[in-house]
């Protein structure tokens, strides 16, 4: 290999990167990733054969490339799951699996299937008595707001209208009609996004508290970007179209049915959870020549403005000279060492303020004032294990278990943002599935605040008091317990978020810098689309191309990310 790639961060991004670049050019990556754990947010946490999924992360995609490429490293289950039958769900089984492996040291060796040079055909793997293997799941996510849940996104059903009451539902609709009405002209903050949409009574109902439980600010001074990636396409307009258009069918309780499930009803899941889909990519990416370096970190960037004989002759005349990446310092967390090593490619996806606070020389004083103006919010997952769930809803007696992946908590009383229910994840994730739930509470914070220094036991005795609050769990079902702390989690839509535009003319002004993935970008995006952001990154290095522009453009669609395509 005569080029060498730095990649900082060992997530779905960078990893998606070295991947791309051993199958598809000469240029050995290097990934350097500043933990002990491979997978960035999408990794797979192991409490005692207990695993939790931080954040929780659908294998979903639009991108034909993308769902392909997930098949390849896992293939779709062939036979069901642990819990497939007991729980009923209707699965689509694969009927065999086609893999191309990324070098002859990741050929199995056992012996089974057909093998056509990298190529195995072989049947489709059973997840009872295999572990690589993708599971096809089934999606449940609802709102839970005084002790009444409701579909998510919200959809303007008979039930819905019953569970907020009928003189809340006619308010709502009031208060809708003087939004379209009277809309506000300005929708460059999030408040103004929602109420022209939805409604205020609506907007304070099902976005205002759980927004500001993510964000740890008003939606007021949020900007609406978020919102446009997070609720494309939706509206009450196009929620209370849907309703009468329901009311007029002649089969009006399928219309319903269909209705509240106007979103994609199954996703694919490793078994193991997130972390196990990148924990074989980066065995793949070992044995095929790559370096992924644990607990290395970045601390700097060396970049210059040089001649490259090589480009001017692609470009056949002389140009002139241009800023490059030269070299980077990496230091062993453990140790304190540190070490230059010459590039001739960079991918970063650590946060762009990191960054920018690492290049040498100094980039351009705007460029550092915005990026050091960028602002994360950090996320917390307090794990409890426990007999059963205690779920008290409204006219019907406390159920043992609910069927969701996660729940968003709209309630405002309490801080805890998300539920995740494990055992509906994967039955794999939990280590006594058919006696315990596996649960994670969901918090946004900030690192420092309260809740993030609060020490465990502490802040698990605060989980649980929440989740009593509310009616979902009983502090004498608790078996056991953990807590978990992921830093700079989301990238925020305010501080300089604004003047993002800045950072993103400046990177692109060095052709050998790639910045993709969620932070690397600082944009909300999917895990989808921080691999689709490394892919094309990939692609402009096999096609000569300078010009990077189109990697900004990966989730600029205005499109619903999990919307079930028309048939």
């Amino acid at each position: 290999m005569s080029k060498i790639t730095v990649i900082a961060g060992g997530g779905p991004a960078g990893l998606t990167a070295a991947y791309e670049l051993l199958k598809r050019t000469d240029i050995q990556p290097i990934v350097c990733e500043a933990t002990d754990a491979i997978g960035g947010i999408a990794q797979t946490y192991n409490y005692k054969g207990n695993r939790i999924d931080i954040g929780g992360h659908r294998f979903f995609s639009k991108s034909e490339r993308v769902m392909h490429w997930w098949f390849n490293i896992l293939p779709l289950q062939g036979a069901p799951a642990a819990d497939t039958e007991e729980l009923g769900h209707e699965i689509d089984f694969a009927a065999e699996a086609v893999i191309e492996y990324l070098c002859p040291e990741c050929l199995p060796d056992d012996g089974v299937g057909k093998r056509n040079g990298l190529t195995v055909r072989r049947k489709a793997p059973d997840p009872e008595r295999e572990d690589q293997v993708m599971l096809q799941r089934p999606r449940k996510s609802r709102i839970f707001y005084r002790k009444n849940f409701f579909p998510y996104p919200i959809a303007i059903t008979l039930t819905v209208a019953r569970r907020l009451g009928l003189w809340n539902t006619f308010f709502i609709g009031l208060s809708y009609i003087k939004a379209q009405v009277s809309p506000r002209k300005d929708e460059s903050y999030l408040d103004a996004f929602f109420i022209n949409r939805f409604g205020r009574r609506l907007y304070e109902t099902f976005f205002r508290d759980y927004t500001e439980k993510v964000w740890g600010i008003p939606c007021s001074e949020i900007k609406s970007d978020w919102g446009a990636q997070r609720v494309k396409g939706l509206s009450l307009k196009r929620a209370v179209t849907h309703a009468i258009k329901d009311l007029l069918s002649s089969d009006f309780k399928k219309a319903q049915e269909e209705r509240e499930t106007s979103l994609i009803t199954r996703f694919y899941y490793p078994k193991f959870g997130p972390g196990h889909m990148w924990e074989t990519v980066a065995d793949q990416v070992r044995r095929c020549g790559g370096v992924v370096r644990m607990q290395t970190k970045i601390v700097g960037v060396q970049w210059s403005v040089v001649r490259d004989p090589e480009r001017e002759g692609r470009r056949q005349k002389a140009v002139t000279a241009q800023p490059l990446i030269t070299s980077v310092t990496v230091e062993n967390v453990d140790t304190g060492e540190r070490e230059e090593i010459s590039c001739d490619y960079l991918f970063s996806t650590v946060p762009i303020s990191h960054l920018i606070q690492m290049m040498h020389p100094v980039p351009p004083s705007d460029v550092v004032r915005v990026a050091s103006g960028l602002i994360y919010r950090d996320f917390m997952t307090v794990g409890l294990l426990t007999r059963k769930l205690h779920v008290e809803e409204k006219g019907k007696e406390p159920a043992p278990m609910a069927p969701d992946n996660w729940i968003y908590v709209q309630e405002g009383q309490v801080r805890v943002g998300r539920i995740q229910i494990f055992n509906n994840w994967s039955p794999y994730l939990v280590a006594d599935r058919k006696n315990t739930v596996w649960i994670g509470l969901e918090y946004f914070v900030n690192e420092g605040d309260e809740l993030w220094n609060m020490p465990d036991a502490k802040m698990i005795e605060f989980g649980i008091s929440e989740v009593e609050k509310i009616g979902f769990m009983r502090e004498e079902d608790v078996l056991d317990a953990c807590v978990l702390r992921m830093p700079k989690a989301y990238p925020a839509y305010f501080g300089t978020y604004d003047e993002l535009e800045k950072i993103r003319e400046f990177t692109l002004t060095i052709p050998n810098l790639f910045l993709v993935g969620r932070n690397g970008m600082h944009r909300y995006n999917n895990q989808d689309h921080s691999m689709l952001t490394a892919m094309t990154a990939v692609d402009n290095i096999v096609a000569g191309s300078e010009d990077n522009a189109n990697i900004w453009e990966v989730n600029a669609e205005q499109v619903y990310h999990e919307e079930k395509k028309p048939s």
